[in-house]
């Protein structure tokens, strides 16, 4: 997608870092700018490919807020997205923006974003020769695979709370070990039922064909989502996943959230 320059942009972008700068303590020394005009054609024609061969087994098996997301930021199936955009899109829905940044934060600076609604976001894009997968997250992962669900104000505010929640349990080693495994099982590898059937929402089966048709072929085992079992959960991230858990909408995984920091803290 590509976005005309308007008269001023230099001066809201300057407010706009003020107002960064406000929020944040321990991020801020992260944050980059993406140069959206410096990604080739071949990146753009990579992005293109990664997302339409996603796009035919989402519109069928993604919940429906993701889709409704991915129409409403604006994404596009033949270039990369410019978070500038993205973001004037999403913060009128529910106050997140997509927010780039320099690679993997410390707990404590991604808690931080995540409880100022803001997404930190990778610019750098995989290869052609890592289509299916890469293992440091990469701007499709972090966009395509995140992004829609947080112009959703249920979820939204779910993530909200989950940063908020960690920011609190920060010196607590053991609680954060927990939250992250409830981070794990909704954020990267949530499933949701809907009208009776079973749809992907965590952006790990949402950006991975391999992973998703694993999931929907029954080749893991799906259990209710019940917060006491997934926080006693472990997981391996460089294995398909054997257990995941289904909620039946995202009002339960904001309560669950709630839930555990009472527990926890």
């Amino acid at each position: 997608m590509t976005i005309a320059a308007e008269d001023g942009g230099a001066i809201r972008d300057s407010h706009e870092a003020s107002l960064i700068d406000k929020r944040l303590k321990t991020a801020s020394s992260y944050l980059v700018e993406q140069d959206w005009s410096a990604y080739s054609a071949d990146q753009h024609a990579v992005w293109s490919e990664l997302v339409r061969r996603r796009m035919p087994q989402l519109r069928q098996h993604a919940c429906q807020e993701y889709l409704d997301g991915f129409a409403q930021i604006g994404l596009s199936e033949d270039q990369l997205p410019n978070l500038k955009a993205v973001s004037r899109r999403l913060e009128p829905l529910t106050g997140w923006n997509s927010t780039p940044v320099s690679g993997f934060l410390p707990p404590g600076a991604f808690f931080e974003m995540l409880s100022a609604r803001m997404f930190p976001t990778t610019t750098w894009l995989r290869g052609r020769h890592s289509l299916e997968y890469t293992p440091e997250p990469d701007i499709f992962h972090d966009v395509f695979g995140h992004v829609p669900l947080h112009a959703h104000p249920v979820f939204g505010s779910f993530l909200q709370q989950y940063g908020q929640t960690c920011s609190r349990l920060i010196s607590n080693p053991e609680a954060l070990e927990r939250m992250g495994r409830v981070f794990w099982f909704t954020v990267e590898f949530g499933v949701i039922r809907q009208r009776g059937e079973l749809k992907v929402y965590g952006s790990g089966l949402i950006s991975s064909h391999g992973e998703c048709s694993r999931v929907l072929s029954g080749g893991c085992e799906v259990r209710d989502f019940n917060l006491d079992e997934v926080m006693n959960q472990s997981f391996d991230t460089g294995a398909m996943q054997p257990v995941l858990y289904a909620v039946e909408s995202f009002d339960q995984i904001y309560e669950a959230t709630r839930l555990a920091e009472q527990r926890l803290g």
